[in-house]
């Protein structure tokens, strides 16, 4: 085992890290906001720099207003975007009539990952207590596209990231990972046996 030199942050590979090659992931980051521009986007920019830091490619950083049709679109854009992998989302996870982030993202769906959220609260409880059932941060397989919607705060981006996406995006970490599954989710077909039941 050893520990990746690439990576500064310490806290992001509590998990067992294997010999075999990192293979950096294409990301798109979308910063959903009714106020922040690219220049005052700072989760949007501590994710963008976590990534880059880590090896990976960042391909796209954008904001858009916290309209569910045009963060809807924008994922969807992205989605179709065979030459990115990941999308990752900050903003519009709350509970307020402008929180629509999660929605815009269901209709995308093909598998919900319900483990992001529920290990991101934990973790969030450890360092802001029960304020953390506020958020819906959620994750989901969209196509073949895994899309990852965390809240707008720095803290939680940071949580996150240094937590969870950067050894989940680590080919090297195991006992799994998220990279390791791409080529399979790509590629193998529905057994057709399974699709009857």
């Amino acid at each position: 085992m050893v520990t990746p030199a690439a990576c500064p942050f310490d806290c992001c590979y509590s998990g067992r890290v294997s010999e075999r090659a990192f293979i950096p992931v294409n990301v798109a980051i979308l910063t959903v906001s009714d106020t922040r521009t690219l220049q005052t986007d700072r989760s949007g920019k501590l994710a963008e720099d976590r990534l880059a830091a880590a090896g990976h490619n960042v391909i796209s950083r954008e904001v858009v207003t916290d309209n569910r049709q045009q963060i809807g679109q924008r994922l969807a854009d992205f989605i179709a975007d065979p030459g990115i992998d990941v999308v990752i989302t900050t903003g519009g996870t709350g509970v307020t009539p402008r929180d629509v982030t999660p929605e815009a993202v269901e209709p995308l769906t093909t598998k919900a990952i319900p483990g992001f959220g529920e290990l991101f609260r934990q973790l969030s409880y450890e360092e802001i207590g029960t304020s953390t059932i506020q958020s819906r941060a959620c994750a989901a397989l969209c196509g073949t596209t895994y899309v990852f919607v965390l809240p707008g705060s720095t803290g939680a981006v940071r949580l996150a990231m240094d937590k969870i996406l950067l050894q989940q995006l680590d080919h090297r970490h195991r006992p799994c990972n998220f990279v390791e599954l791409l080529p399979r989710i790509r590629h193998e077909r529905e057994d057709p046996k399974q699709a009857a039941d």
